[in-house]
């Protein structure tokens, strides 16, 4: 079986595909009387309102992944973006493909640092939740309307996740 290697989740290996969500490095500044910091601008949220498409505001809750993770099949939403919003410190990995055709060859695998979200950007590729050790939710943004926005690819081989040299598996 072919490998997939975890590398870390930052802004700039993750730009082709979207935005990573955190708070290190994002504009910031005061409101309410100083008593809140503002986190301004942290992704570009895309719904196609232009094209019937409105926000919706979900909470999703994944469940741990057996171990080792094989990748089989992958998701896109070609009328708006996606977001994914951790409500903890927790662990996930994040699999991904440039929008427009599939080519398995373009994928990249991220593994988070707990707090971290991700935005995925219209029409780009990505596997569905992948949890490790614990359940957990997340409040996602992303778009609502009458058209389908939801197509799936299966991969010809699957591949499986790597750290390094190893099979990926959660902490012990």
């Amino acid at each position: 079986m072919r490998t997939l290697t975890l590398e870390p989740l930052t802004r700039s290996a993750f730009e082709p595909f979207g935005d990573v969500i955190e708070l290190d490095g994002a504009q910031h500044f005061p409101i309410n009387g100083g008593t809140t910091e503002r986190f301004h601008d942290l992704a570009s949220v895309d719904v196609g309102a232009h094209e019937g498409g409105r926000p919706l505001i979900n909470v999703f809750r994944g469940q741990p992944r057996a171990q080792p993770i094989e990748i089989s099949m992958m998701e896109r939403h070609p009328l708006g973006s996606q977001a994914f919003l951790p409500l903890g410190a927790v662990s996930y990995l994040v699999v991904v493909a440039p929008a427009g055709e599939f080519d398995a060859s373009r994928l990249r695998a991220f593994f988070t640092r707990g707090w971290q979200g991700v935005n995925y950007a219209r029409g780009v590729w990505h596997h569905p939740l992948i949890v490790l050790d614990v359940a957990a939710d997340f409040i996602v943004v992303d778009r609502g309307g009458k058209e389908e926005n939801c197509e799936e690819t299966y991969l010809l081989e699957s591949l499986r996740l790597v750290e390094g040299d190893l099979v990926y598996s959660s902490a012990a």
